[in-house]
C-alpha cells in the first residue's frame, strides 16, 4: 500500500483539485443561478438570518419573515452551518451571485476533503484525480443544480473526512467526533447517515479485528458520543422542541422512503421524473463502485488495505439493498431513519467510496493526471448541466427574491416547522402586524382570503407578489379600548413567546390559523412580546463547549506525551 510522502510537496496537487472543482461550476456562472427544488427555502433563510446578524442576533431561533411574517421557529430545527454561511455571503456580496458563490465554495471544500481521504491510500497526483471526480460526480451536481439542496451539498464536504477518520489504523475519538458533529450541524439527514455509517464501520472492525476490540469500542463510542455532544447546541433544542411543531409533515406520502426507492412511482409526474433521474445516478454509482472494487482487487500496486476493501464492499452492498423496496422494514424500524425521506440520500455516502475506489484502482502516470482530471470535470459538468440546471421564472431569480424580501414581502411557511394547531391554509398573505376585533377568529379587514382555504388539497404555489405585503407583529403596543376587544397579532403562537399585559401574563385565545390572539378588557393596555430562549438551547450550548474543552485538553495532553 503506497503511503503519502511527508517530504514531498503536494500543495500544488491540492490547489489543482480545488481549481478544477471550481471550474466544474462554470455552467452555473455562464447560465445564471439554478432555481432548483429548494432554492426558495434556502435563499429566504439566508436573507432572514442575515437580517438577524445585522441587528446583532447571532444565534437566531425564529424566522420572522416566514408564513407571511407570522413566523416559524425554523432556525431552531434547521442545522446552522449552511444558513450561516449563506447569510455571511449575503452580507458581503450582491445577492444575485450568492447561490453560485456558495455552490463554488462548497464544491472546492468537497474536493479538498476528498483529496485528504484519497492521499491516505494513493499517490498525490491520483488523489487529485479522485478529488475532482468526487466534486463533479453526478450526484453532487444533481444536488447542487437540480435540487439546490444547499445544506446537503455542504454536508458532502464533511463525509470524506468521516471516512478518513474511521479508516485510520488507530481511529481516535476526536478525529471521529468533529466530522460527525459537522454533519449534524449542517444537515440532519446527513447526520443520521454519518451516525449509522460510524456504527457500521465500528461493527466491521469489531468483527474482523478481534484483537483490538477494547480499543475499537472505546474510540468509536467516544467519537460517536463526542460528535453528538459537539452538536448538542443544535441537537438538544431541536429534539425537545419538535413536540411543538408539525414535524411529521416531513414524511407525508410523496416525501416518505416508500415513495422514493429506485424508480418508484407515486402518480405525480414531476416526482417520478426526478426519482427516475436520481435512480439512474444511483445505478451508475453502484456499477462504478463494483468495477472499481474489482480493479482495485486486481491491482496489488495500488490496492487498498483488506479492511478498507471489506468496508467499501459492505457499504456498497448495503446501500444497494437500502435503495430497493425490499428494505422498507429497515427504514420503518431503525430510529430516525425514516426522516431521510429519500433512500437515495445514501448516495452522499456512496459517492466518496466510489471516488476512493477509483483512486485505488487507476494506474495513471503523473503527467496525465491533471489533463485527465480536467477532462473528467468538463465532461461531467458540461454534459450534465442541460439536465440539471433549472431556469428561474420571473420573480424567482435570487436578486428578485432579495428585492421582494426587502420590500416587506413575507415568505412561505414550512409545513414541518409550523406550530401545532396552526393551519397554513387559513393564513392570509397580506395581514397587518396587528388588529383589534370583537371576534377572536376574524381576519384583518381588507385582506384577501387564502385560496387554499376552500381547497386544502390543492397546491396553489407561491401567491402573486401583490398579495404578500404583510407586516410583522410589534414587540410593544400601548392601546386604549373603550370596550372589551381581542388583539390579534400577525405572529404564530408558540410556547416560547411570552405575552404580557400591563406586566402580567396575558390571556390568549386559540385561533384556527395559529395566530396569537390576546383578550383586552376595556381600558388602557400595555402589551409586550418577548422571545424566551429555550433552556435546552443554553444546556446544549454548554454541553458543546464542554465537549470542545475536553477534546482540546486531551489533545494537548496527548501532544505533550508524544513530545516527551
Amino acid at each position: 500500500m503506497p503511503q503519502p510522502l511527508s517530504n514531498q510537496r503536494n500543495g500544488h496537487w491540492l490547489f489543482a483539485a480545488i481549481l478544477l472543482a471550481a471550474f466544474a461550476t462554470l455552467p452555473l456562472w455562464t447560465n445564471g443561478s439554478s432555481c432548483g427544488h429548494d432554492i426558495a427555502f434556502h435563499t429566504e433563510s439566508w436573507l432572514n438570518a442575515a437580517s438577524h446578524f445585522r441587528h446583532g442576533d447571532f444565534f437566531p431561533a425564529w424566522n420572522d419573515a416566514a408564513a407571511w411574517h407570522a413566523g416559524e421557529p425554523r432556525f431552531l430545527f434547521y442545522p446552522p452551518l449552511s444558513w450561516t454561511l449563506g447569510a455571511l455571503l449575503t452580507l458581503v456580496l450582491p445577492f444575485g451571485i450568492v447561490p453560485a458563490t456558495y455552490t463554488t465554495l462548497v464544491l472546492c471544500a468537497a474536493a479538498a476533503s476528498m483529496y485528504a481521504l484519497a492521499r491516505r491510500f494513493a499517490p498525490t497526483h491520483i488523489a487529485c484525480f479522485a478529488a475532482v471526480l468526487y466534486a463533479a460526480n453526478p450526484y453532487m451536481l444533481f444536488t447542487a443544480w437540480e435540487r439546490t439542496a444547499f445544506a446537503e451539498l455542504l454536508a458532502a464536504a464533511w463525509m470524506p473526512l468521516l471516512l478518513l477518520a474511521a479508516w485510520q489504523e488507530r481511529p481516535r475519538a476526536w478525529s471521529l467526533a468533529w466530522p460527525l458533529a459537522l454533519l449534524w450541524l449542517t444537515n440532519a439527514p446527513a447526520g443520521v447517515i454519518g451516525t449509522y455509517a460510524l456504527v457500521l464501520l465500528a461493527l466491521l472492525r469489531l468483527w474482523r479485528e478481534r484483537d483490538a476490540v477494547r480499543a475499537t469500542l472505546i474510540s468509536f463510542s467516544a467519537g460517536l458520543l463526542g460528535g453528538l455532544a459537539l452538536a448538542a447546541c443544535y441537537l438538544l433544542p431541536a429534539a425537545y422542541e419538535r413536540r411543538f411543531v408539525s414535524i411529521d409533515m416531513a414524511v407525508i406520502p410523496g416525501l416518505s422512503v416508500a415513495s422514493n426507492t429506485l424508480f418508484a412511482h407515486d402518480g405525480d409526474a414531476a416526482h417520478d421524473f426526478v426519482n427516475a433521474q436520481v435512480s439512474r445516478i444511483a445505478i451508475a454509482l453502484l456499477i462504478a463502485a463494483a468495477i472499481a472494487l474489482l480493479a482495485a482487487l486486481r491491482s496489488p500496486k495500488l490496492a487498498l488495505p483488506k479492511r478498507i476493501q471489506r468496508s467499501t464492499l459492505a457499504i456498497t452492498l448495503l446501500i444497494a439493498f437500502l435503495l430497493t423496496p425490499w428494505s422498507l422494514f429497515v427504514w420503518r424500524h431503525l430510529p430516525e431513519l425514516a426522516f431521510l425521506q429519500f433512500s437515495w440520500r445514501l448516495l452522499a455516502l456512496l459517492a466518496p467510496v466510489v471516488a476512493l475506489l477509483c483512486a485505488a484502482a487507476v494506474k495513471l502516470p503523473q503527467r496525465w493526471s491533471l489533463p485527465l482530471a480536467a477532462v473528467v470535470a468538463c465532461a461531467l459538468s458540461f454534459s450534465l448541466a442541460p439536465q440539471y440546471l433549472q431556469g428561474c421564472p420571473i420573480h424567482e431569480r435570487p436578486q428578485d427574491v432579495a428585492e421582494l424580501y426587502r420590500s416587506a414581502h413575507g415568505t412561505q411557511p414550512t409545513d414541518e416547522y409550523t406550530p401545532l394547531n396552526a393551519d397554513n391554509d387559513l393564513l392570509r398573505f397580506d395581514s397587518p402586524g396587528w388588529w383589534l376585533t370583537t371576534d377572536p377568529q376574524a381576519f384583518a379587514p381588507d385582506t384577501l382570503p387564502n385560496p387554499n382555504a376552500n381547497a386544502p388539497d390543492v397546491d396553489f404555489g407561491t401567491p402573486p407578489p401583490e398579495q404578500t405585503l404583510s407586516q410583522s407583529a410589534p414587540d410593544h403596543l400601548e392601546l386604549t379600548a373603550p370596550t372589551p376587544k381581542t388583539l390579534v397579532l400577525n405572529l404564530r403562537a408558540y410556547p416560547r413567546w411570552l405575552i404580557t399585559r400591563n406586566g402580567a401574563p396575558a390571556k390568549t385565545i386559540r385561533r384556527n390559523d395559529g395566530l396569537l390572539a390576546v383578550e383586552l378588557p376595556a381600558g388602557r393596555s400595555t402589551i409586550d412580546i418577548r422571545w424566551q430562549t429555550p433552556p435546552t438551547r443554553w444546556l446544549g450550548l454548554g454541553i458543546s463547549l464542554l465537549a470542545l474543552l475536553l477534546f482540546a485538553v486531551s489533545s494537548r495532553l496527548r501532544s505533550r506525551r508524544i513530545t516527551l
